[in-house]
């Protein structure tokens, strides 16, 4: 089995990819990530869905495409210059709401219904807030975050953030956890009660 060949990226992925390139975007999720993410979205029909962190719209790319067309998805993201670049890409499909905004506060304002899949690829809803999204998921939905092995870009001191979330995840006892050593380091908590 080859795990880099990978044939069904969605069609705007290429187009997402050279915007990154273009204006210098260096933190872009990794292709297995999406897979993933398309993986177990599809397995959600009329799902309702979260991203916290939306970047320049490369997972968000991925997460569309497992959506069925009842399904419905709100992205966040504080930066107005990448959430104006997703409205480019995404701003047309009536199942997706951007928000530019900050995550902390979005989180602690929601007041909307429970969700079947958050994916947390930014500060908020992995590193803060983590009671607050947790309490979120649906039971039987899915909480996803990468990036949990060592990256090169990496602030000194992040480690300690990683092993702390890690070590709270593990002793939650209302998810069951999957630590997948895999692209970027990937957990997937789905909620059991």
């Amino acid at each position: 089995m080859n795990d880099a060949n990978i044939l069904d990226k969605p069609g705007i992925h290429q187009q997402i990819e050279e915007k990154s390139k273009e204006i210098g975007f260096t933190m872009p999720s990794d292709l297995y990530i999406g897979t993933i993410l398309k993986t177990l979205i599809t397995s959600k029909p009329k799902a309702h869905l979260l991203e916290l962190g939306t970047g320049i719209g490369l997972s968000l790319s991925w997460m569309v495409d497992g959506m069925d067309a009842h399904s419905e998805l709100i992205t966040v993201d504080n930066d107005p210059e990448l959430t104006g670049i997703a409205e480019q890409y995404f701003g047309n499909d009536e199942r997706v709401s951007i928000v530019c905004a900050d995550g902390s506060k979005w989180i602690n304002e929601y007041k909307g219904s429970k969700f079947d899949l958050i994916f947390a690829d930014a500060w908020p809803g992995k590193y803060s807030e983590i009671e607050e999204v947790l309490a979120l998921v649906k039971v039987g939905g899915f909480y996803i975050i990468d990036d949990m092995t060592a990256q090169p870009n990496w602030p000194k001191g992040h480690q300690e953030h990683v092993n702390r979330l890690v070590e709270y995840l593990e002793n939650r006892s209302d998810f069951n956890l999957t630590k997948l050593n895999w692209s970027t380091g990937l957990i997937i908590a789905a909620r059991s009660s």
